[in-house]
């Protein structure tokens, strides 16, 4: 498995909790088969006041990260990855984390779904991860506390287009790298002319696919976006959703499918949908 065309500078947030165990293994998994080195970013609070009249306690949480870093080190190591690992401080998580991204270049900023689940949260992505998901200058891979690189199906949500039509091709060339199978899937408006351009869509999906070297299976559904991609991701057994970001509002299609899917999903911006596709 090698998907190095498609991301060469990896870069993992993480604070290293419980929610973020599935990022961290699939991040590591991701950099060794790519076989490029893995940039970590963990984001610390900072509060100029407080830090000010009690400087021992910023100092112990400089020293409580940095212990906790190295131990994801010694397992990069183990695994023959090499790894940067950077903290950052500021009162604004998110922002520390799409600046990390901008720093570094990055291709892919991995990171989890979402903290402490709570009432109002609980079919949604964490606030830092929403923020991110509006403002990431890179496709953003978002991953639940209990995935894992995917080995069985990529499944691509794509509507007619000139975006659709290269969200399919970047899906397309992660399927190929991966050896594995894609599915093409648009949720069409009901209507017989939306219905006419969806599938003169999925036949143009199948053409990009087979370019890229993979066999495209392709669905027109109606209904709710989110929902119809849920459910074919279920009745698939895909484990990584390929979807396109839009504005990334809390009441969109990307906060819905990645707040509730079960595997990852790569979040890729409208900026790098049109951009040249993958070669």
């Amino acid at each position: 498995m090698n998907v190095t065309p498609i991301f060469q500078r990896l870069l993992l947030a993480t604070e290293r909790t419980e929610f973020d165990r599935g990022a961290e293994r699939l991040a590591l998994a991701l950099a060794q088969h790519c076989a490029a080195p893995l940039g970590v970013v963990m984001p610390l609070a900072s509060n100029a006041e407080f830090e000010a009249a009690a400087p021992a306690v910023a100092e112990r949480a400089e020293r409580d990260a940095a212990a906790r870093l190295a131990a994801l080190r010694q397992q990069a190591q183990a695994a023959g990855i090499g790894i940067d690992l950077r903290v950052r401080r500021g009162p604004e998580l998110w922002r520390e984390l799409i600046d990390e991204a901008r720093e570094r270049g990055a291709d892919l900023l991995v990171l989890r779904r979402r903290g402490q689940r709570g009432f109002l949260a609980r079919l949604l992505v964490g606030e830092m991860v929403g923020q991110v998901l509006a403002h990431a200058p890179c496709s953003a891979l978002v991953v639940p506390r209990d995935a894992g690189m995917w080995t069985r199906r990529v499944l691509v949500g794509a509507a007619p287009g000139d975006a659709g039509r290269q969200l399919v091709t970047l899906a397309a060339a992660v399927a190929a790298a991966c050896s594995l199978p894609l599915s093409v899937v648009c949720v069409a408006e009901r209507g017989t002319g939306h219905n006419a351009a969806a599938r003169a869509f999925l036949a143009d999906a199948e053409r990009l696919a087979a370019a890229a070297g993979v066999t495209a299976g392709t669905e027109l559904l109606s209904g709710a976006v989110p929902a119809q991609l849920l459910a074919a991701t279920r009745r698939l057994d895909a484990d990584l959703v390929v979807i396109g970001a839009g504005h990334a509002r809390p009441d969109g299609v990307a906060h819905a499918v990645t707040g509730a899917a079960s595997c990852a999903v790569l979040i890729v911006p409208p900026a790098l949908i049109h951009k040249d596709p993958p070669r």
